[in-house]
């Protein structure tokens, strides 16, 4: 394929490439006068007659004169040296596959949204007698607003009634054709089947079916889908019996229109999230379960993960969740009493943390997974999954706003509110094992088994500084109150340093800090933890000792 970075096309130079599929490559283009950005959809079809050129503007045509606020402008379109391309608006937020990778489980809310949305801008084309034929994931956009954009309506019809045959393409989007689609007969249910087909993997993290393209073809056609209830017990049979109904193989058998299925989806999760926030609970019953939480399965990540409460407390606490101005209510209960269990995970946690503001808990986990719960209810918030290794360090932004944690050798830093992932930071060789937050939220410390501990922009993800030079790996580390010092673990030492100078403060070796030289008795072990004291002036640290030292760090 044919790198066309700087090259102009039409009235646009292209910037550089944004991403590749099995029909084009999207570019980055700028115009070359008004000096305005935009999306360059450059197809792999070479167009060789005056009748595959007609054909494709014709096409061009009628995608450029859908104008509504769910699917992306096209902006213009040409053909260069037998090469269609077409120009659109550019989607700064990226896709939906892009936010939500694939495996990723995600809240129903969520989920609603964005199918109301697609639903609209389909209904909107179908009225038009228009057929999208390639509904999934990658071409869902996200607009400045965090509005969902439709992208790529009948770009599969051009490139496969041109020359070129995308089979590699093909056997990607193939999860989502609709049978009669597959047997060349597409209709407007097909777009009804795909995004049913979208919101079984959304609700499951899983796709219906698998294999090569000829095995999944044959699946779609003659197949019923994997039970969904089966893979996420939480779902309702109301939930599951309206997407199946718009996974009919017979498109008649499908509800009427795209958004009769969005609105149907609608009420049945609504029904749904009625039935979990008020479960029965016998007066008699050993353990009472929080509103809103369900039992979840052991094979798949569940959106409202369950806990469990002893039964000397009350079987409910209040329905309506905290606001999030206020602490989490208080509750009168003797010292020691278990609030409630959260059992989300499906394997080893590997690191806790209370948001600022004390609504939240964070927990990362062996399972390959950070789960963000209600800290008064118990219920889950949010699950990112996709992660590589397990999960040994998670830290909140000293505003609440943003939550970073480490898998394998990265760290990543996320968008709460919006769930994006702001950036991701690749500075290690090796995993990592601490993180920490500066106390203004401009920084973040890392360590790592590679033995360092490396400091870097919370905005940006540019190195600051690095620490390096220690014989064992990084085990703790910790910010000073006031955010001047960091002072962290390697083997059986602590150092603390000043990050505005990069200056050794002290090495700790036992009892005596010293500046230089050799130390004296050191701790019996490896240090795994280090905690600064509220006024800055003590360090306590610990480890296989089975001792906690507190020493003077000021």
């Amino acid at each position: 394929m044919v790198d066309r970075e700087g090259q102009q096309l039409g009235n646009y130079r292209l910037l550089r490439l944004l991403g590749k599929g099995g029909f084009a490559e999207v570019y980055l283009g700028e115009h070359l006068r008004l000096g305005t950005q935009a999306a360059v959809k450059v197809l792999y079809a070479r167009l060789a007659s005056p009748d595959e050129v007609a054909g494709f503007e014709k096409e061009a045509q009628t995608i450029a004169h859908l104008k509504h606020h769910h699917i992306v402008r096209v902006l213009d379109f040409d053909v260069h040296d037998d090469t269609p391309f077409l120009v659109m608006d550019y989607a700064v937020s990226g896709t939906l596959r892009q936010r939500h990778p694939k495996g990723r489980v995600l809240p129903v809310p969520t989920i609603i949204s964005y199918v109301k949305q697609a639903a609209e801008a389909l209904q909107y084309a179908h009225d038009k007698k228009l057929i999208h034929r390639d509904v999934k994931p990658e071409n869902m956009l996200l607009g400045e607003r965090e509005e969902l954009l439709l992208s790529d309506f009948g770009i599969a019809l051009i490139a496969q009634s041109s020359r070129y045959q995308g089979t590699q393409d093909l056997a990607g989007t193939i999860a989502y054709m609709a049978p009669e689609q597959i047997q060349g007969h597409p209709r407007q249910a097909s777009d009804q089947y795909a995004l049913g087909i979208v919101v079984y993997e959304w609700l499951s993290g899983d796709r219906p079916f698998h294999g090569s393209y000829r095995e999944i073809a044959v699946q779609h056609t003659i197949a019923p889908p994997s039970s969904l209830h089966e893979k996420v017990p939480a779902i309702s049979t109301d939930v599951e019996q309206v997407l199946m109904t718009a996974l009919a193989k017979d498109p008649k058998e499908r509800f009427g229109s795209v958004q009769a299925f969005a609105r149907a989806l609608e009420q049945a999760c609504q029904s749904n999230v009625v039935a979990l926030a008020k479960p029965p609970v016998p007066a008699t019953q050993a353990e009472a379960q929080v509103p809103g939480v369900v039992t979840p399965s052991s094979s798949s990540v569940v959106q409202i993960p369950p806990v469990v409460m002893p039964s000397t407390l009350p079987p409910t606490l209040p329905d309506t969740p905290p606001s999030p101005s206020k602490q989490p209510p208080a509750i009168s209960r003797p010292l020691g009493t278990t609030l409630y269990t959260y059992r989300g995970h499906s394997a080893k946690i590997g690191a806790l943390a209370w948001s600022p503001d004390g609504m939240r808990i964070a927990s990362a986990s062996e399972d390959k997974t950070v789960q963000v719960w209600d800290a008064a209810t118990g219920k889950n918030l949010h699950t990112y999954t996709g992660l590589s290794k397990g999960v040994l360090a998670v830290a909140w932004s000293p505003d609440g706003k943003d939550l970073a944690f480490t898998s394998a050798s990265i760290a990543q830093v996320w968008d709460t509110a919006t769930d994006k992932l702001l950036l991701t930071y690749e500075g290690h060789t090796s995993r990592l094992t601490a993180l920490a937050w500066s106390p203004d939220g401009k920084r973040v410390a890392s360590g790592s088994i590679d033995k360092t501990v490396q400091v870097w922009d919370a905005a940006t993800g540019k190195r600051v500084v690095t620490y390096r030079g220690y014989a064992s790996p990084i085990s703790a580390l910790t910010w000073s109150p006031e955010g001047k010092r960091l002072a962290f673990s390697s083997g059986s030492i602590a150092q603390v340093w000043d990050t505005a100078t990069d200056k050794l403060i002290l090495t700790y070796e036992e009892a005596v800090p010293r500046l230089t030289g050799k130390g004296h008795q050191v701790h019996k072990g490896q240090l795994s933890a280090v905690a600064w004291s509220p006024d800055g002036k003590y360090i306590a640290s610990g480890g296989d000792s089975a001792t906690v030292q507190v020493w003077v760090a000021e």
